[in-house]
């Protein structure tokens, strides 16, 4: 060997020997894990404001008072030196000076197929009484983000069982969509008959900032047991906090992601999606962020996109989440900032009107007020011509309805409005459904187009 090669070698050998050195002594670091604890320094309404402790926005934290009464609180923003907090649940003994102490930043709540057929708050908990619910697998409340190309397309209609939407508002595979409805037009009525009806393999409904006893009434009266054997129900009524109400919806919708991923077609009917916007601001208010739209901070219009664009096709497990959420019309508005926010990043919407409810026309829905965005994707040319055909009947006779029912209009006119006299009474037939009989997506084209036969043909063909 000669004199270069021999002080190379002892090179290399003296720079393996450093580097072995060094990851010794990295491997000999070990991280020291601590928890730096803060005080309660101030309490407002449902803001707490503490000092001290370090921690993540989202993290969770115990509030520990003198007499060791506990409160468990998120992080939902800070100011400086100041972490802004909210309870989770009953806030009952918090005092000046309680410690805070930081626990836990992940959100993983149980999901798996044991929860089908149960009714659980918005932390797992069992709410029906039938015994505790052991499940192999938890989630993230925040879920995962898709990537646009990896949704796959809508391209089949999705049976839902109720007539008027399966045959002229068609709902594919995959779809999202708005129900906007004021309070006692029977929107439960109808999110019941879906779920009793519809074709897909799993159901989640999340029952969100409603009246306290309509959950059992929802349950009772309008699932009933055969639309429960396939349903998970998570339930979050009004008196819950506004942090309880945004974690059951991100529940439902981390259940039925986890449903999706194994290839399920999954319904998703949330109810409702004002009361998630509503909780959103509180939330938002109450840490100082300024409100913008009639009240609502601008971080809403954030949040409830973030949530919406969870559900949907997703071609990585081969499953989809087909969504309904109703939006809660309060007076009848249809500007209102949520509805209108709504319509703009849903795939249509379909609208319960009052005055049909008033005059007993179940379900009352508003066809020439509800669109479907895909209709036209994922109908045949038979169909979508059926349907434009039965609007224009409808819609003909509905603008000339007060000179018909005042005599003014004159039969034999317009030959056009006296087709739309004619077909009227067999039109809002076919848009009544009674909410305990079903109608498959082929049936309830067949008596879309029977609606529309002339009484001469039909007078021929049953003589």
């Amino acid at each position: 060997m000669s004199e270069a090669e021999s002080s190379h070698s002892y090179l290399e050998i003296r720079k393996k020997k450093f580097i072995d050195a060094i990851n010794l002594s990295r491997q000999s670091l070990v991280p020291y894990s601590y928890t730096v604890e803060g005080k309660l320094t101030r309490l407002v309404g449902l803001t707490i404001e503490a000092k001290g402790c370090q921690v993540n926005v989202g993290g969770r934290c115990l509030i520990v008072s003198p007499t060791n009464q506990k409160i468990e609180a998120e992080v939902v923003g800070f100011s400086g030196s100041k972490s802004y907090l909210m309870p989770i649940d009953n806030f009952q003994g918090a005092v000046l000076g309680a410690r805070v102490i930081p626990t836990k930043d992940n959100h993983k709540l149980p999901v798996g197929k044991e929860l089908l057929g149960r009714v659980i708050d918005s932390a797992g908990n069992p709410l029906d009484n039938k015994g505790s619910i052991e499940t192999s697998e938890s989630r993230d409340l925040e879920g995962d983000y898709i990537n646009p190309f990896e949704r796959t397309p809508i391209e089949s209609p999705l049976d839902v069982g109720v007539k008027a939407i399966n045959a002229l508002l068609s709902i594919g595979v995959g779809q999202r969509m708005g129900l906007f409805a004021g309070s006692g037009v029977g929107k439960s009525v109808l999110l019941g008959m879906m779920t009793k009806f519809t074709s897909a393999d799993v159901i989640v409904v999340g029952l969100i900032g409603e009246r306290g006893r309509e959950v059992k009434e929802f349950i009772d009266q309008i699932l009933g047991q055969q639309g429960l054997t396939k349903t998970v129900v998570v339930a979050a009524p009004a008196d819950c906090s506004p942090l309880q109400r945004v974690h059951a919806a991100k529940y439902s919708t981390t259940i039925a992601e986890y449903f999706r991923d194994k290839g399920n077609r999954v319904l998703l009917l949330m109810d409702s999606l004002t009361r998630v916007a509503q909780s959103y601001r509180e939330i938002a208010l109450a840490i100082g962020e300024p409100p913008a739209t009639k009240g609502y901070p601008p971080s809403v219009f954030a949040k409830i996109p973030a949530l919406v664009e969870r559900a949907g096709n997703s071609s990585v497990a081969g499953g989809s989440i087909t969504a309904f959420y109703t939006v809660l019309v309060e007076g009848d508005d249809h500007n209102d900032p949520i509805a209108d926010a709504s319509r703009a990043i849903l795939d249509g919407h379909i609208t319960l009107s009052r005055d049909l409810a008033e005059s007993g026309h179940y379900p009352a829905i508003d066809i020439e007020a509800s669109v479907s965005r895909l209709f036209h994707t994922i109908s045949n040319p038979e169909q979508i011509k059926s349907a434009q055909t039965f609007r224009e009947y409808y819609g003909r006779y509905k603008k000339h309805e007060d000179m018909i029912n005042l005599g003014v209009y004159q039969h034999g006119t317009d030959e056009r409005i006296d087709q739309a006299i004619e077909y009227y009474p067999r039109l809002l037939d076919f848009l009544k459904q009674d909410m305990r009989e079903p109608f498959n997506h082929e049936a309830s084209i067949g008596q879309m187009n029977a609606a529309m036969i002339p009484k001469a043909s039909m007078n021929t063909n049953n003589p």
